[in-house]
């Protein structure tokens, strides 16, 4: 699994922040990029002008403009986000367009406090040319259940055969006080990129999207990292990394064209989707046998009771014939598509092409999911079993209205506003942000790896735009279980996690059994303070780490729900991956990736006895993924992750010495943005405490950076910390 190597900005003691590399922005004549509540233009951090929005504003309403009172630390930009326009009553704004042209329409969001206005108080609505596209809309309870600082809504709508755009912001009637606001506008006209496409489950019947409107669910880079608008190929989109959206332990492989071939659009407009889409992909691996025991698999939530259209990217760079990999295409366990052979259907290596499915979602909360899955066809007997993605975008198709209700926030985060309203957090005067670096501090065998840090890092090429937003999706609490007939695996959903949603899987405790030859003792690869680790093997062969809960131990159901809270929203290279759990019959067992090199500390030292199995190169890259991790833990969501146990034994190693970061059962969610620190009972492990934490009961990110610290005085001296 790879998670893109231009990475967060950070280094193991001494940070560089690299800002991303201003491009040419080049909107059609006519395109309006508004700064909402701005008095004039100004130019966002990628040098993009954004405009005053008041000249458009056709009926003024009761409406007036205001600052952020706080800039969450994940914002990309000051502008737009900063700065607002709060309705107190029905308001539109009119823009010009041309009639025969379909338009971007896209509205970005930040929930804070403006003035008195409390953004968890806006309920509001949003049409254009009675097109619904947003209903008693919630900014601050959808990031809150998205884990999100800021939110973006983007619509492509059909030609109106009008000259006027009208966008009405409605408050809604049916909450005292409430208002609307929006930070910023974009309409931007766009080439028609729809005509027709596949209709799942009608035999071939297509439908068309000439006049239809749409509302983006999803864009994934398969494969390769997030690109930014200014990489985009003029139609100023984000393309997000699809790592999130893998479902299962077995994740195929990553693929990245070599510089010698070119991606040759020959007769598709190159707007259809940027060279960096088609230049990396996601395959299932060479090994045969294991292919055709799964599915490569993505799983995407969505709004039920609605029609969507699945545009697939395919650019096949390194086979060049007919029938050496051919694959069939699942879209809610319906076949969308057999026999697919991309060089049949491009006639050459290097050749992009895509595919149009249309599917409809069921109504009822058990449909929420939308499964897209590729399998190796034997049906005309290809040199490889093997299949390949390089892109995907999920588009919820609707004549008239858009519009879903706001997700639901999960349990943990409920409880952390009932603690912040039950005065268990301190007030703070002023926010302090901490970066990983200067961790331990003073010492010059530190000071001299953090500069081989920054050496080696900066000789990495950083590519613009690389820190793109997850679009983590709601978590609800239920209790259903089912399972399928054909494939004999249990899904469930748990009152203790995020399961409803598919963040992760639920294994019955046969299937934990035989995983592990029934708990068999010669599989234990570790013990901690949960209990002990088994190694296990699921779907087929694929390895995986099997945590069981200790019954006499002191980390019992908080540890377990915080971890599967935590780690089934979390996707990163260098996170350990939880696949699932399994609850049942007073067990408790957690199921993650298998890490086939063991912890860090084990490769550092035995006993008091220094071991020399990693060399400076490797200790280096360890600590540089350790801190990669962390800083995704630090900033990578609205809510800051704490992790509270860092140490050589929780960073794992997988066969490609890869750094992971585990063991979340300590994890509290950090500081919010009225709180400088998080009052709790002290946890973690001595040695690696940080004193100021341990005399305050003061707990911040800078508690994990004074561990992280700890662990670089390990790995440079090879020697315990006690």
């Amino acid at each position: 699994m790879r998670f893109g190597q231009k990475g967060p900005l950070f280094l193991v003691c001494v940070l560089v922040l690299l800002k991303g590399i201003r491009g040419a922005w080049n909107e059609e004549p006519g395109s309006l990029i508004l700064g909402c509540g701005l008095d004039e233009g100004a130019e966002d951090a990628d040098g993009r002008r954004w405009s005053s929005d008041k000249k458009f504003l056709g009926t003024e309403g009761d409406s007036i403009t205001s600052k952020a009172s706080y800039q969450d630390p994940s914002l990309t930009s000051e502008i737009p986000y900063m700065s607002a326009r709060i309705f107190k009553s029905e308001t539109t704004y009119k823009f010009p367009v041309k009639p025969d042209k379909r338009y971007w329409l896209r509205l970005h969001f930040y929930p804070s406090l403006y003035a008195s206005f409390d953004t968890y108080n806006s309920y509001f609505s949003v049409d254009a040319n009675g097109v619904t596209l947003l209903t008693n809309f919630s900014a601050s309870v959808t990031c809150e259940a998205l884990s999100l600082a800021y939110i973006d809504r983007e619509y492509s709508l059909a030609p109106l055969n009008s000259d006027t755009l009208t966008l009405t912001f409605r408050p809604s009637d049916k909450y005292d006080g409430a208002f609307a606001f929006v930070n910023g506008i974009q309409l931007i006209q766009m080439p028609d990129l729809f005509d027709s496409a596949t209709v799942i489950g009608f035999d071939g019947q297509t439908m068309d999207m000439t006049n239809s409107n749409f509302q983006t669910m999803f864009r994934l880079n398969v494969g390769g990292q997030f690109i930014s608008p200014v990489q985009d190929s003029g139609l100023t989109r984000m393309w997000y990394d699809d790592t999130p959206y893998i479902y299962g332990a077995a994740t195929g492989v990553t693929n990245k064209a070599e510089k010698n071939v070119t991606i040759n659009y020959q007769g598709m407009p190159e707007y259809i989707a940027p060279v960096d889409v088609y230049s990396t992909s996601r395959s299932m691996g060479g090994n045969k046998d294991l292919n055709m025991g799964y599915n490569l698999t993505w799983m995407f939530h969505v709004d039920t009771d609605s029609m969507y259209l699945v545009r697939l990217h395919f650019c096949d760079y390194y086979f060049s014939k007919m029938n050496e990999i051919v694959f069939k295409i699942f879209v809610n366990n319906q076949t969308a598509q057999d026999l697919s052979d991309v060089i049949g259907w491009t006639g050459g290596i290097g050749v992009p092409t895509y595919k149009d499915y249309v599917i409809y979602v069921e109504g009822g909360k058990s449909n929420e999911l939308l499964w897209l899955a590729l399998h190796p066809d034997p049906e005309t007997k290809p040199e490889f079993y093997d299949a390949i993605l390089n892109g995907v975008e999920i588009f919820k198709i609707n004549e008239t209205d858009l519009s879903a209700p706001n997700p639901l926030v999960s349990d943990m985060l409920l409880k952390q506003h009932q603690e912040e309203e039950a005065g268990f957090f301190v007030h703070k005067t002023s926010h302090h942000h901490a970066v990983i670096g200067g961790a331990a501090g003073g010492a010059a065998g530190l000071a001299f790896m953090a500069v081989l840090c920054v050496a080696v890092y900066n000789k990495k090429k950083k590519e613009p735009g690389s820190e793109g937003q997850t679009s983590w999706l709601p978590m609800y609490s239920t209790s259903s279980c089912s399972k399928s007939s054909k494939s004999g695996k249990s899904m469930c959903s748990s009152t203790l996690s995020a399961m409803s949603q598919g963040l992760c899987r639920y294994f019955s405790l046969q299937e934990i059994t035989q995983a592990t030859n029934n708990f068999d003792e010669s599989n234990v690869i570790g013990v901690g303070g949960f209990g002990k680790v088994y190694k296990g093997v699921i779907d087929n062969g694929v390895k995986v780490a099997i945590k069981r809960s200790n019954p006499q131990s002191e980390q019992g159901v908080n540890e377990f729900q915080t971890e599967i809270e935590m780690l089934s929203k979390l996707r990163h290279k260098h996170l350990v991956s939880l696949i699932g759990f399994c609850e049942e019959h007073n067990e408790m067992c957690l199921v993650y990736d298998y890490m086939a090199l063991g912890t860090m500390r084990e490769h550092l030292y035995k006993g008091n006895k220094p071991i020399s199995t990693l060399s400076w190169k490797q200790r280096l890259e360890i600590c540089i993924g350790a801190a990669k991790g962390l800083h995704y833990l630090h900033t990578g969501a609205k809510y800051t992750i704490i992790h509270r146990d860092v140490k050589t034994t929780n960073i794992l190693l997988d066969e490609n010495w890869n750094a992971k970061v585990s063991d979340f059962g300590l994890s509290k969610t950090g500081p919010n943005m009225s709180n400088g620190h998080v009052s709790t009972v002290v946890k973690g492990s001595f040695g690696y405490l940080d004193p100021e934490y341990f005399r305050r009961q003061q707990l911040t990110e800078k508690s994990d950076v004074y561990s992280f610290g700890v662990v670089l005085f390990e790995a440079l001296c090879a020697r315990p910390v006690l």
